[in-house]
């Protein structure tokens, strides 16, 4: 189950910058109030990273509690494939990517066991690529 929006507005568009700051929105858990993961720096998350911690965190609490993903990547990247010569356009899609600033929360988790939803936030930790807290 990969996270790819089912439209959009234009075919490509261009990488732009991940700035370095502190975002205001989506600071706070919102949704259960429980526990959480926020990310400590600015980059970008692709499709299959979230899916594969969304799965993690699945995997470890079952079916004893519920998961909130609070991003999603909507900005395409395109590749242009190997050993092709200079020039002819921008080449085809090849990835979704989620720019994250600083201090977004990813996941939340209502369970009313908290052993687990522990150890299933250190196992979606691991499987993304920017650093991040568990936060209650």
């Amino acid at each position: 189950m990969l996270f790819i929006p089912k439209s959009h507005k234009f075919k490509k568009y261009q990488k732009g910058k991940t700035l370095n700051k502190i975002t205001k929105n989506n600071l706070y858990l919102n949704y259960f109030n429980l526990i959480g993961l926020k990310v400590l720096e600015t980059g970008r998350i692709t499709s299959k990273q979230l899916s594969s911690a969304k799965q993690a965190i699945n995997k470890r609490i079952k079916r004893t509690g519920k998961v909130i993903v609070s991003i999603f990547p909507q900005h395409p990247i395109s590749k242009k494939p190997k050993e092709i010569r200079m020039g002819k356009g921008k080449g085809s899609i090849n990835h979704w990517v989620c720019k994250v600033t600083a201090g977004t929360i990813l996941f939340e988790i209502k369970s009313s066991l908290t052993a687990s939803c522990l150890k299933a936030l250190k196992s979606a930790q691991i499987r993304l690529p920017l650093k991040t807290k568990i936060i209650f």
